[in-house]
C-alpha cells in the first residue's frame, strides 16, 4: 500500500473550500524565529519593536509555558496577532505536542481568530508522517471553515530518536511542510545522550592526538560537534524536498560565542536560520545568516564572469565552473534577500 498520496492528489485541497497548496514556498528571509511567550503581557507589549527587529516572530505555547498558563498564552497569541501589523515578519506558533490536552484547541482556536494572518505552525515532537497527515487534514478542515486565503504551512520538530529515522518521510509528507528545525534537548534525552545542555558542543566529545615520543606531554585534545550528524540529515532531508532546515536553540545565554559558532557550523552545512530565546542571540542570528561581504563580492564576480552559468574561467587563480556558479548564485540570492530588509546591508552588498 503506498505510504503518501500519488503525484495527482500531492497538490490537491484535503477539505472542500481550503486554499490551493503551494506548488513552491514562498521567498521569506528566516534568519533567526525569534521565540516570544504570549502571556507575558510586558513582552506581548512590546511586539510592535520586536517585529521590526526579526524575521520571524513566534508565539510559543508548549515547553516553557507552565500548565497553568497554557490557556492564557494561548489566548495571548491571538491578540498579539490580531493587535500587530507584522509586515513582511513571519508570524508563527509552536503549539503543543499532539498528544498533550491542550494541542487541538490551540488550532482550532487560533486559526478560528487570525488564520489569515498566520504562516506557520511548529508542530514539536514529529515522529513520523502521521503526524504531519493528521494536521494537514485539520488545518484544511479548519480553513476551509473560517475561510482562511492562504494555506497555514506546517514546520517539525526533530527531537526524538524515531523522528530522527523517519526524518525524509516527514519532509516528504505534504505539500503543507515549510521545513525542520533541531530540537537537541527532547532529542538528547530521547537517545539517552549523557549531556544536560541545549544545543552546542560539550568539553567530554572530541578526538585526542596520537602520543608523541615524550610520553608525559600533553596531548591536544579537539572538541566535536555531537550534533553534527543530524543537522546534516535533517539539511539532506529538507533540501532533497525545496524545504528549510533550521537549527534550534542555544540554551546558554551567557556565552555568546559558543552559541555563535554553533550557529555559524549550522549555516555551513546549509541551516538558513536559528531559534533566537534571547534578544541577544538576535544580533548573533543576523550576523550569521546574513552571507559574510567579501564572500558576496566574490560570489558576484563569479556570476558577472559566468553569465549563463556554463563554461570554466579563472578568478584570482582559481578555477570556476558551473558548480561554483551554483555556489554563487545561492550566496547572492541570500544577499538579496538580507538586502531587502536590511538597508545597510544592501549598501555593504553593492545590491
Amino acid at each position: 500500500m503506498a505510504s503518501s498520496r500519488t503525484p495527482a492528489k500531492f497538490y490537491s485541497p484535503l477539505a472542500i473550500g481550503a486554499p490551493e497548496p503551494y506548488r513552491a514556498l514562498p521567498v521569506r528571509l528566516e534568519r533567526m524565529i525569534h521565540f516570544v511567550p504570549p502571556h507575558n503581557d510586558k513582552i506581548r507589549a512590546k511586539i510592535k519593536d520586536i517585529a521590526g527587529q526579526v524575521d520571524v516572530v513566534l508565539g510559543n505555547l508548549e515547553d516553557a509555558i507552565p500548565a497553568d498558563q497554557k490557556q492564557a498564552a494561548r489566548a495571548g497569541f491571538i491578540a498579539m496577532a490580531r493587535d500587530n501589523d507584522f509586515g513582511s515578519t513571519g508570524l508563527w506558533t509552536r503549539i503543543n505536542c499532539l498528544n498533550s490536552p491542550w494541542m487541538l484547541d490551540d488550532v482550532t482556536e487560533i486559526v478560528a481568530a487570525v488564520g489569515d494572518k498566520l504562516d506557520v505552525i511548529m508542530l514539536p515532537k514529529v515522529e513520523g508522517p502521521w503526524d504531519i497527515h493528521y494536521l494537514d487534514q485539520l488545518l484544511a478542515q479548519l480553513e476551509a471553515r473560517h475561510g482562511v486565503k492562504k494555506p497555514i504551512l506546517i514546520h517539525a520538530i526533530l527531537e526524538t530518536a524515531e523522528g530522527v529515522n523517519n526524518v525524509e518521510a516527514i519532509a516528504a509528507a505534504s505539500p503543507r511542510m515549510h521545513g525542520m528545525s533541531l530540537g537537541p534537548a527532547d532529542l538528547a534525552a530521547s537517545r539517552g545522550m549523557k549531556t544536560t545542555r541545549v544545543g552546542g558542543g560539550h568539553p567530554d566529545y572530541g578526538v585526542l592526538a596520537d602520543a608523541g615520543s615524550d610520553a608525559g606531554a600533553a596531548r591536544a585534545f579537539y572538541q566535536q560537534d555531537l550534533w553534527h550528524y543530524t543537522v546534516g540529515k535533517m539539511v539532506d532531508a529538507c533540501l532533497a524536498y525545496g524545504l528549510k532546515p533550521f537549527y534550534g536553540p542555544f540554551g546558554d545565554f551567557s556565552d555568546g560565542a559558543a552559541c555563535e559558532a554553533q550557529f555559524r557550523n549550522a549555516f555551513l552545512q546549509g541551516c538558513l536560520g536559528a531559534w533566537s530565546l534571547h534578544p541577544t542571540q538576535i544580533d548573533i542570528a543576523k550576523r550569521v545568516f546574513s552571507p559574510d561581504e567579501k564572500e558576496v563580492a566574490f560570489a558576484k564576480r563569479i556570476l558577472e564572469a559566468m553569465p549563463d552559468g556554463t563554461g570554466a574561467v579563472m578568478i584570482d587563480g582559481k578555477m570556476q565552473d558551473d558548480a561554483t556558479w551554483k555556489q554563487a548564485k545561492v550566496i547572492v540570492d541570500l544577499a538579496r534577500l538580507v538586502a531587502a530588509k536590511d538597508p545597510e546591508k544592501a549598501a555593504a552588498y553593492g545590491l
